[in-house]
């Protein structure tokens, strides 16, 4: 997916300060309660798979630039959405990536699942992991 302009690297701790920066100049911090912010990463995940719904297949290659950059901006609400609301419970993202990453490979061993992409509970020796 091509941008039209060049962005600088940018930091995690950068997007979550502007975002503070940007919620605070309009407070509405009082509204970003957790499950506001959960309810606003729904939907901003649903409009960015609305734009998929009725394509053929939603490979890359049926999409116009009008849907690239429309699902650039729904891409960035939903990673914007999702830094406030692990900045409103405290969470590391990338440490809880890390460890999802772990336990997903755990649950899905290469042996077992290579080309397989059905759920880890569909196979005959699904670990047994208290993780949805």
């Amino acid at each position: 997916m091509s941008q039209t302009t060049p962005v600088p690297e940018v930091q995690y701790t950068d997007i979550r300060d502007r975002l503070r920066q940007f919620v605070a100049e309009r407070d509405w911090a009082q509204f970003h309660t957790p499950k506001n912010l959960a309810s606003a990463l729904t939907v901003e995940a649903a409009e960015l798979l609305e734009i998929f719904q009725w394509l053929p297949t939603g490979k890359a290659d049926e999409l116009d630039e009008q849907a690239k950059t429309a699902i650039r901006h729904e891409m960035a609400d939903v990673l914007n959405y999702l830094v406030m609301l692990a900045d409103a419970l405290h969470v590391d993202l990338f440490a809880a990536s890390m460890e999802k990453i772990v336990l997903n490979a755990i649950k899905y061993p290469v042996e077992q699942v290579k080309g397989d992409a059905r759920k880890y509970t569909a196979y005959d020796n699904d670990p047994k992991i208290d993780a949805p």
